[in-house]
């Protein structure tokens, strides 16, 4: 074989190879982006149902100790991340809040974090915390479908449970989406190539949100009657 011939090999191997890590390295890229923009989604996703949650808690449709249980899930959901700020918090909760009859009110407007500043993990963890918490309590106050029909029988209480219904199922549709993205993020990383190369650079390893979402027995799905 002529070194023209050894050239030209060693060359199309060199491209081959460039072209390689090219498409590997993009291919990371756009999976980075697509967890980055399904996390933004599934955290609005999760304040929405946490405001539709508030609404709910001082709509009057509650009992007075289970809207302050919903308040105060709310709230801690709510201030997880600083999606609202305790000064500006809705008026109508503070106000369930500072008036809960079992005299804990105050310790209700402590936001989970506190001042402290949390890391991508640990805040990850709070917010899984406090996102199954609301849960929970929301189970807890629509377990009783003949309470659900009595709401649904009261002004404005068939539109807030509809609110609460679609924003709940959003959460979880966005949620789903979400970890999907970081598992498919995660088998590309630890691809042959992408570890030998370090394709990944400082970028910290995604990682699925996991949290109780499962849904009421008693609050029909969107589109169920």
């Amino acid at each position: 074989m002529r070194w023209t011939e050894v050239a030209g090999t060693v060359v199309l191997v060199l491209a081959v190879l460039v072209w390689s890590v090219w498409v590997a390295a993009s291919r990371l890229d756009r999976l980075h982006r697509k967890v980055g923009a399904s996390r933004s989604v599934v955290q609005a996703q999760l304040v929405r149902r946490a405001t539709v949650a508030a609404e709910l808690a001082t709509s009057g449709l509650l009992d007075p100790v289970s809207s302050v249980l919903v308040g105060e899930a709310a709230w801690s959901a709510l201030n997880v991340d600083g999606s609202v700020a305790r000064q500006e918090g809705p008026p109508e909760l503070l106000a369930l809040l500072l008036s809960d009859p079992r005299a804990d009110g105050e310790r209700a407007l402590s936001s989970p974090a506190g001042d402290e500043v949390l890391s991508a993990d640990a805040l990850r963890e709070e917010r899984g915390q406090v996102e199954s918490e609301l849960s929970a309590t929301l189970r807890a106050v629509l377990d009783d479908p003949d309470e659900i029909a009595a709401m649904r029988a009261l002004p404005g209480g068939d539109e807030l449970l509809d609110a609460l219904s679609s924003a709940w199922y959003r959460a979880e549709i966005a949620r789903r989406f979400h970890n999907e993205a970081v598992l498919q993020t995660q088998r590309v990383r630890r691809g042959r190539l992408v570890r030998l190369l370090r394709l990944a650079g400082h970028a910290p390893e995604p990682r699925t949100l996991e949290l109780d979402d499962a849904w009421p027995g008693a609050l029909p799905r969107p589109g169920v009657g």
